[in-house]
């Protein structure tokens, strides 16, 4: 069913052949009145009609029925009367178990073999999740649980086996461009969300506080209820009652008619004039001739009927409103206000790793064997962390960017030092140099700030280069190459 600028109501097809143009066209449906249970079982008079609910009840009370009927929210069919439920009451439907939208195995191109559709992994986040709360991801992959969390706000941890895997997806993190998102607790949120509830702006202080969320897209759920228990219909109703009644007496008084509301026609013709029937007005070819007496009538009648149509679609139009301010209102949640003209990266973010540098052994009754109890007093020792890192760099040396350039120690031994734990030696040219080597933590970053600290305790030293040794850096100590004197190098452990 379809519903025209004009408000003349007609199937679909009948309205466009009328010729009403389709994007003015509200279209509707009729919903059922009765139900099983009550409030009521009383007639109801509609359009000079009356009708009854049978053997079942109405859904509403008198009261309720008389608002329905203001605000045009009835119509009658065949032998029933149904209620107009316009597309727009709520047009959006929930989200079931039955996902047919996320099934198309294109949605995405793929970067890695087992990578799983975007939409799916938003899916599950939005449902499951708040801004602010921490997602895990035992399994990494390409990082689409870990870029999804980033879009939308989530802090995240995410965990893989694979190098590949890892660099996948910290290139795709990093290289994404992220919609900026209307924080509830912002000012701007406060401005957008006074401006889509039509409220005041809040006065209260915002701390940019993720957790409050953001700013959501809404959407008006009305329904038959909230229709019948808004009390301002009757005050609309009213008020227009008071220059649409004299109206409809005058226009009736007029042309000797006795019209109710809902039979005054949209338009005026000579038939409803009473200036001639149906049957002559078909049979005519020429438009009829009127008297001076018949012209004035006519323009008279047209002036007083605009006028009542004009009153009749404002009043219209503001129970309308009324309706749609005072329903409820459904959250999008996956259609957050963003501010388009910011774009917004990643946050900052580390890729650490933990190597098996450190196994505990069992014994032939699979037992952990207990190093304090060893014969040799310095296997304990041997166990620290910067000790096998320092075997380590005394073995295998560290390998430059390029092949060629790989750093043969001759000798690498402990340093005395607050961040330089050790001394390596090594022969560039037909020198010998002394490296300071400075160890990052076993479980952490390296930030920008240790290493400028490692690099003057090298310069106190008065040693040649430092070695760093970390299993990640933050992201400004990668540009940190040098202090005064001292070559600063960083070695990824693995």
């Amino acid at each position: 069913m379809a519903e025209a600028s004009t408000g003349e109501r007609s199937s679909y097809t009948v309205a466009l052949q009328k010729g009403f143009p389709e994007e003015e066209l509200r279209t509707f449906a009729l919903g059922d009145l009765t139900s099983q249970r009550p409030p009521g079982s009383f007639p109801v008079t509609f359009e000079g009609k009356t009708y009854t609910p049978g053997k079942n009840f109405w859904k509403t009370g008198e009261i309720g029925f008389s608002r329905l009927t203001k605000a045009r929210r009835m119509e009658s069919a065949k032998t029933r009367i149904g209620y107009v439920r316009y597309i727009e009451d709520f047009p959006v439907f929930p989200i079931t178990n039955l996902w047919t939208d996320t099934s198309s195995s294109f949605m995405d191109d793929k970067v890695y073999v087992v990578q799983t559709a975007t939409k799916i992994v938003q899916r599950c986040l939005l449902m499951a999740s708040d801004p602010g709360d921490l997602v895990l991801d035992p399994t990494c992959g390409s990082g689409t649980t870990a870029t999804v969390s980033e879009q939308w706000g989530r802090r995240w941890i995410t965990i893989d086996t694979s190098r590949v895997a890892l660099a996948l997806a910290r290139a795709r993190i990093m290289g994404a461009r992220y919609p900026y998102y209307l924080l509830a607790d912002s000012k701007e949120g406060q401005i957008k969300e006074a401006d889509v509830s039509r409220k005041a702006p809040s006065s209260k202080a915002t701390q940019g506080n993720i957790r409050h969320g953001f700013v959501y897209e809404r959407v008006p759920h009305i329904t038959l209820k909230s229709i019948a228990n808004n009390t301002e219909i009757d005050v609309i109703w009213d008020k227009f009652q008071l220059l649409l009644e004299p109206l409809r007496q005058e226009l009736n008084t007029f042309l000797k008619q006795t019209w109710e509301e809902w039979e005054i026609p949209r338009e005026l013709d000579d038939v409803s004039l009473g200036f001639c029937s149906v049957k002559e007005k078909a049979t005519q070819k020429m438009p009829l001739k009127l008297s001076t007496a018949q012209a004035d009538l006519k323009t008279k009648a047209l002036g007083i009927h605009a006028q009542w149509w004009k009153a009749r679609i404002a009043r219209q139009k503001e129970i309308d409103a009324s309706i749609a301010a005072k329903a409820e209102y459904e959250y999008l949640y996956d259609k957050p206000y963003d501010d388009k003209k910011k774009v917004r990266v990643a946050g900052p973010f580390t890729v650490e790793s933990l190597s098996p540098h450190r196994i505990l052994g069992v014994d032939e009754n699979d037992e952990l064997i207990d190093t304090l109890r060893e014969d040799n007093p310095d296997y304990a020792g041997k166990q620290s962390f910067p000790q096998m890192i320092l075997e380590n760099l005394r073995t295998a040396g560290v390998q430059q960017a390029h092949k060629e350039d790989r750093i043969q120690f001759s000798s690498v031994q402990a340093w005395p030092g607050a961040l330089v734990c050790g001394e390596g030696r090594y022969t560039e040219g037909n020198t010998e140099k002394r490296a300071a080597i400075f160890i990052g933590p076993e479980f952490g970053t390296v930030q920008r700030a240790d290493l400028v600290e490692a690099a003057r305790e090298a310069g106190d030293g008065n040693f040649d280069v430092l070695i760093a040794c970390a299993f990640n850096y933050e992201a400004h100590a990668t540009e940190f190459n040098k202090l005064g004197r001292i070559p600063v190098l960083k070695a990824r452990m693995n």
